[in-house]
């Protein structure tokens, strides 16, 4: 975080996620166009080859984006934790594949009752969440970035809490 490189806080970190071909496609679209670095930082800024400083990303632009949007609540990173959630809620996702998603050790006595996520479970429930983030909402569109070509998808529609 904010540059550093340290161990996981929990095993739970360690665990290998799945990755939907759609958003691989995005992210060798990104490849392309990024800095590189080293240490292969995939967001690096290229004025340092280190990683965005992500406090600051949020103070400089988040806030002013939440603001300008009337959000009940402060913009931040955890607030896309809490859209994620909602979004696997939305689909139906387990709730032991939303823990192993999510990287929690434990949400509760209950949720460990749902016991240990397959990777095939894990999978579908990320491919859904990526695709309902990379479809633009009805009423909203798409972008085309005239230095790559590549056409992206402007998310449109409320952060879930």
């Amino acid at each position: 975080m904010n540059g550093r490189v340290d161990t996981v806080k929990t095993e739970y970190s360690a665990d290998d996620l799945p990755i939907d071909p759609s958003l691989v496609k995005v992210l060798l679209v990104w490849r392309e166009i990024a800095p590189t670095t080293p240490e292969q930082w995939v967001f690096a800024n290229p004025a340092t080859c280190r990683p965005y400083n992500g406090g600051a990303i949020q103070k400089r632009y988040l806030r002013s984006i939440g603001r300008e949007l009337q959000l009940p609540h402060s913009l931040g990173w955890h607030m896309f934790r809490h859209t994620y959630r909602s979004w696997l809620d939305a689909i139906g996702a387990p709730v032991g594949v939303q823990q192993k998603l999510m990287r929690h050790a434990q949400i509760s006595t209950k949720m460990n009752f749902y016991g240990n996520a397959m990777m095939q479970s894990k999978r579908e429930a990320h491919e859904k969440v990526v695709h309902m983030a990379l479809t633009p909402a009805e009423g909203g569109n798409r972008i085309t970035d005239p230095a790559v070509g590549a056409e992206n998808t402007r998310l449109t529609g409320t952060a879930g809490t």
